[in-house]
């Protein structure tokens, strides 16, 4: 083992998709996980396969398409789960299967209605089972930071003799404090005979806001893998951020006796992409992606920043791939000055069809606000995937007005069943009325659950983008629309949830 070498491990495919109303599709997972391979992460869990016929044929594609990363697909400690897994990632250049089973108290009680020997035989069972799928086995003992200690040391010690190189300690529902989660990892790694033949991982949970401090204590303890997910998405209160992980270990050297192979100058690139496609913005005092990261507003700070640096900012924005939001093109711009700002932005396009799409709604856009910015290029991305053919609604016109103090009105325009349809509806504002509008004609009877709008860059011709998270029968979708006017942003956001809705329940 590469002591010096810190793994990271994004699950922000899996994990980070379990966040009520992240789900994303073969198409979005693809895209993230490109930019992650240009990230440089080490590994990429690209899914759950048993779950549903999606998540394998994502992670079958993703298998199929990534080199530069090993491509890991998560499984119980369950026969069928395992084989799946093993099918899915069986085109990857560089594989991995992660298993895991429950080895905290109330877990083996409640949940698995085990005794320890029996989740030690299933645990062993299953690890030599991955051995006819690949040899690059990752096993998690779930609950870890709840579990005993004594039985730990026992179930780790027998995972790894089974064929285990990876070792994962989780702290499943954000429990640990960083001493405590820290000194876990050092006392494992010291107990534990065989513990030399594996690489300890650390695995937090941010219910306590303490996911990056735990996992940064798991590295200075020990630790040479490190889970996390683009922007701490996960479920419930999210997972370690990737972004504060790599960027602290790479500040703070003097402390850490260890690096990572990140590229991090992709790391607002990948950050905004995965922002726009589940719709869960980003807070503007994040730290690292944030709008505010490194602003500085007191006169004492600028001051101090214009003098010199350092005194502070610990960081160079440009690091991490904020480059000022300098204007970088305009109406007279070219398709292949387009395509070359692109792939400078993380994005690399194969298919014609698809850079002709951007190109298009990129001169559509100069034509209105004449300087386009990085920021606006992030959303012409997203917005050409959001905005594809289907077989459900296609937007063909809205037109809407709003007076002081009266209702505004809305007319829309719909393909749907073959045919055009039109209507007209009031409401308490524009995008109230165009939401009615719409579902007097489709019916669809889904839940609004988000309405969220963001302008792209400043100014009054700004580009804006809107999401819409509709649900209907426990299923959650969200929608993507962007735009110069923030009305017609709405509607193509609604359409885009409703195309999605649709195709997910097979609604004819």
């Amino acid at each position: 083992m590469n002591n010096s070498n810190l793994v990271i491990f994004d699950t922000t495919l899996r994990d980070g998709e379990q966040s009520p109303g992240a789900s994303m599709n073969t198409s979005e997972k693809l895209r993230i996980a490109k930019l992650l391979e240009k990230l440089n992460v080490d590994v990429i869990e690209a899914g759950f396969p048993i779950a549903s016929k999606g998540d394998f044929e994502a992670v079958h594609k993703i298998a199929s398409t990534i080199k530069g990363s090993t491509i890991c697909a998560l499984a119980r400690a369950i026969e069928k789960d395992i084989d799946i897994a093993g099918e899915a990632i069986k085109p990857a250049l560089s594989s991995r299967i992660h298993t895991f089973i429950a080895t905290s108290e109330i877990h083996m009680q409640k949940k698995l209605n085990m005794t320890k020997d029996e989740v030690i035989s299933q645990a062993v069972k299953s690890i030599k089972r991955i051995t006819r799928y690949t040899d690059n086995i990752e096993f998690s003992s779930e609950d870890a930071g709840r579990s005993d200690f004594d039985f730990l040391c026992k179930i780790i010690e027998q995972a790894i003799n089974a064929g285990a190189n990876t070792i994962n300690i989780p702290d499943t529902v954000g429990y640990c404090i960083p001493e405590e989660y820290g000194m876990l990892i050092k006392r494992l790694i010291e107990n534990i005979p065989n513990s030399d033949k594996a690489i300890f991982s650390t695995h937090c949970q941010n219910d306590l806001g303490l996911a990056v401090a735990n996992s940064l204590s798991g590295v200075i303890n020990g630790a040479r893998q490190v889970e996390c997910t683009i922007n701490g998405l996960g479920e419930r209160a999210g997972n370690a951020s990737l972004e504060e992980v790599v960027m602290t270990v790479k500040t703070r050297q003097d402390l850490f006796n260890c690096n990572t192979k990140i590229n991090t100058k992709h790391i607002v690139p990948i950050s905004k992409l995965v922002s726009s496609i589940t719709g869960f913005p980003i807070q503007p005092n994040k730290a690292i992606v944030g709008a505010n990261a490194f602003a500085h507003e007191s006169g004492i700070h600028q001051d101090g920043v214009l003098k010199h640096r350092e005194t502070y900012e610990i960081m160079l924005a440009q690091d991490v791939g904020w480059d000022d939001n300098k204007i970088v093109l305009g109406k007279h711009s070219g398709r292949n000055a387009l395509k070359t700002r692109l792939n400078e932005l993380g994005y690399d396009f194969t298919e014609d069809n698809d850079l002709n799409k951007i190109f298009d709604n990129f001169k559509k856009l100069a034509d209105i606000k004449h300087e386009i910015y990085d920021d606006d290029l992030h959303t012409l991305v997203s917005s050409k995937y959001s905005d594809q053919p289907s077989k459900y609604f296609k937007l063909i016109n809205i037109q809407s007005s709003s007076n002081f103090n009266n209702k505004a009105e809305s007319e829309v325009i719909i393909f749907y069943q073959n045919k055009e349809n039109k209507t007209t509806a009031s409401g308490g504002g524009a995008v109230d009325a165009t939401f009615k509008a719409i579902e007097k004609i489709v019916k669809s009877n889904s839940l609004l659950r988000l309405y969220s709008v963001n302008n792209i860059t400043d100014g009054t011709d700004s580009l804006g983008e809107v999401t819409v998270r509709l649900e209907k029968n426990n299923v959650i979708v969200n929608g993507l629309g962007a735009d110069s006017d923030i009305v017609v942003a709405s509607a193509k956001a609604y359409i885009d949830a409703l195309n999605k809705l649709y195709e997910l329940l097979k609604i004819k």
